[in-house]
């Protein structure tokens, strides 16, 4: 992607001084037609022909209220095929000086970005301040501006970046996007940005609520959602939902259908089931929802005592089998489910290959299992974390000593896509507590993240990486925890009466830290939580290793303002008024005694002039001592300098006793409490 954006560049600054106008134009108009046209074969025909104005208009409507461009169906195609177009148009016009149109088509897609929700505050930043840039310096550029011109914009531009630094304390939600026909939860829009795009944050809060009840024959992990594209800092799950139409498809085998019926005990936007649901009912068909890869979600959300029953059929393949099942993957499944971000480093591939090897894996499930062991032997469970800049599985593979479920699940996918297995990002719930022979009561604390790997035959089947002891023992500690305090919401009628089970670890030293979970499942929330209250063993040690270096947004930040105090400094001449009282203060090197005696004068005419007035064209040296000041000090300072100048010059005693004298006469002038004699 990136070579192919900066091919668009060079291009572009190649042809800029010998492409006409209205050739380049046509041409980049012809290259985003193409650019379309190549993406629209791309799509699967199933999907093409559903394609109409009325889905166009309303695909439109979604994307520009905050859909993420990276929900589209084969998002990297379309990124491919359409922005080397303005990348291409915005450096062409640059190089035609055609400044303000250069920015008005970078400014566009940048807008655009900004809507999807994909464009961060840091790349919004940088755009706004780059399009002000190339508009300021390209205008002084064709219009010759002048340095003190260029000072006052450099000075503007650094306001413009401090100005919105400081401004990001002021908080803000995202919105979510309006989505015609397609069964969005209505008036919950927290819960669009949990089920369609989870960001791996820092520290996390367990929720100790009920979210609902499950009576079911089996015990499972109940899925609400699962994500195929991995951005390097968070999931994304591609495509939209469609209605359900009576019947899902269940995984391949025969193996045993189980029914559960869940009882919403709190506003629910997800429908938790057990893998795979094939089957609705006891809710109107036009209440539900099915996702491409298979969850079921509610068209609007489900209240307090609202109930449905899924029939799901699960998949129990055996080891043996798992192990014979071979690498015979359909081409969507490998093109889909082992896509990385072209960011991530090489070292986390290495990393991958080298515990597979190590283990001796020689099948794809050798390799899930090598890599799940790895995972959870290497990496301790703690919810207290600070947030990894850049890779989120590199940052946990190399540098970090503890996380929780989504760090582990986030690694695992991602090690396994490096070894060409297909594998997806998972959330929902764990089975929760369970309260008689076929009903479990589900807490927020049970919400968690899991691995599915694609296998051959089977489908998908479930991986966790995550150390299930410390994390049970942090759920029953933060449940305790709620039980003493009398916290609302945490006990139903079947679990008011039961005793807390004691866990290893005393609760005060398990993590207790930030966000509640959203109810549509998942424990990632999507904004960082405050300060916690109970000290984590994890931040403790971290705490003694001394201060953290600043982050990069930190350092940048200061580096703009230094850059905007230097231009401010030498717009207002402070800088050089600084420098000139360096130099009147200095004594500095002694040089040969000639040397130092005119040096001497002329720090004594800088201090003259500062304090009484300019020495004036024609005015020689003697005369405008003599008329500005009568001190003896300075007279000595002039004699010396013009026996050193004009006469024979002065011996090493004499160009001293004037140096003296100078410093002298600068400490007394400099001093506000005692005026210079006259």
């Amino acid at each position: 992607m990136l070579a192919t954006l900066v091919g668009a560049a060079t291009l572009a600054v190649a042809t800029g001084r010998v492409l006409r106008v209205r050739t380049a134009l046509l041409l980049a108009a012809l290259s985003l037609v193409a650019g379309f046209a190549v993406y629209f074969l791309s799509v699967p025909a199933s999907q093409r022909a559903l394609i109409s104005p009325e889905r166009l208009l309303s695909d439109t409507v979604a994307l520009l209220t905050g859909l993420s461009v990276l929900r589209l169906t084969q998002a990297n195609v379309w990124a491919l095929s359409v922005a080397p177009t303005p990348v291409f148009l915005s450096w062409y016009l640059a190089v035609r000086r055609r400044y303000v149109s250069s920015v008005v088509v970078g400014g566009t897609v940048l807008a655009m970005l900004v809507l999807t929700g994909d464009a961060g505050t840091l790349t919004t930043l940088a755009g706004v301040v780059g399009a002000a840039a190339v508009v300021g310096f390209g205008t002084l550029d064709r219009y010759g501006g002048t340095g003190t011109q260029v000072d006052t914009l450099v000075i503007l531009l650094a306001v413009m970046v401090v100005a919105a630094a400081s401004l990001s304390v002021v908080p803000a939600t995202r919105t979510a996007p309006v989505l015609p026909d397609r069964g969005s939860p209505a008036g919950v829009t927290s819960l669009v940005d949990t089920q369609d795009r989870v960001e791996v944050v820092g520290t996390i809060r367990l929720s100790p609520q009920v979210q609902f009840s499950v009576e079911s024959r089996a015990e499972s992990y109940w899925t609400t959602a699962t994500y195929d594209r991995y951005t390097g800092t968070g999931w994304v799950r591609s495509g939209d939902t469609s209605p359900y139409g009576g019947r899902l498809d269940g995984p391949p085998g025969d193996g045993p259908e189980v029914r559960q019926t869940v009882t919403a005990e709190t506003e629910l936007g997800a429908m938790p089931a057990a893998w795979r649901p094939t089957a609705v009912t006891d809710i109107p068909a036009s209440r539900v929802r099915v996702t491409p890869q298979g969850t079921l979600r509610p068209a609007t959300t489900l209240d307090p005592g609202e109930r449905y029953t899924v029939t799901s059929r699960l998949n129990r393949p055996s080891s043996d089998e798992l192990r014979a099942a071979g690498t015979d993957y359909p081409d969507g499944i490998r093109e889909r489910y082992t896509q990385l971000p072209a960011s991530t480093p090489d070292r986390v591939r290495e990393r991958a290959a080298t515990v597979a090897d190590e283990a001796g894996a020689e099948t794809p499930y050798g390799t899930a299992v090598a890599i799940e062991s790895y995972l959870e032997a290497n990496k301790r469970y703690s919810l207290t974390v600070e947030r990894p800049e850049g890779s989120v599985a590199d940052a946990f593979l190399f540098e970090m000593d503890a996380g929780y479920c989504t760090y582990y699940a986030t690694t695992m996918v991602t090690m396994l896509r490096a070894e060409g297995v297909p594998a997806r990002f998972v959330t929902g719930y764990t089975p929760g507590e369970r309260v008689g022979e076929d009903e479990w009561v589900v807490r927020g604390l049970d919400s968690h993240a899991w691995v599915q790997v694609y296998v051959p035959d089977e489908g998908w089947v479930r991986f966790d990486p995550t150390p299930a002891a410390p994390r049970e023992s942090a759920e029953q500690a933060r449940l305790n925890d709620a039980r003493r305090s009398d916290e609302a919401g945490v006990d139903t009628a079947e679990t008011r009466n039961t005793t807390p089970v004691s866990t290893a670890a005393d609760p005060a030293s398990v993590p207790n830290t930030t966000s509640t979970v959203a109810p549509a499942g998942g424990d990632m929330p999507d904004t960082q939580p405050d300060a916690v209250g109970d000290a984590d063993p994890v931040a403790a040690s971290d705490a003694d290793r001394g201060p953290t270096l600043p982050s990069r947004e930190t350092l940048a930040l200061w580096g703009v303002v230094l850059v905007g105090i230097g231009a401010a400094a030498r717009r207002t001449g402070a800088g050089a008024r600084a420098v000139r009282a360096v130099w009147l203060r200095r004594r500095g090197p002694r040089r040969d005694p000639d040397t130092d005696a005119r040096r001497a004068f002329e720090r004594l005419q800088y201090l003259l002039e500062r304090q009484e007035r300019p020495r004036r064209p024609g005015e020689t040296p003697r005369t405008y001592v003599e008329r500005v000041t009568t001190d003896d000090r300075a007279r000595l300072v002039l004699r010396t300098y013009e026996r050193a100048r004009y006469g024979d010059g002065v011996d090493r005693e004499a160009a001293d006793a004037a140096t003296d004298a100078v410093g002298e006469l600068v400490r007394e002038r400099t001093l506000p409490t005692r005026p210079f004699a006259r």
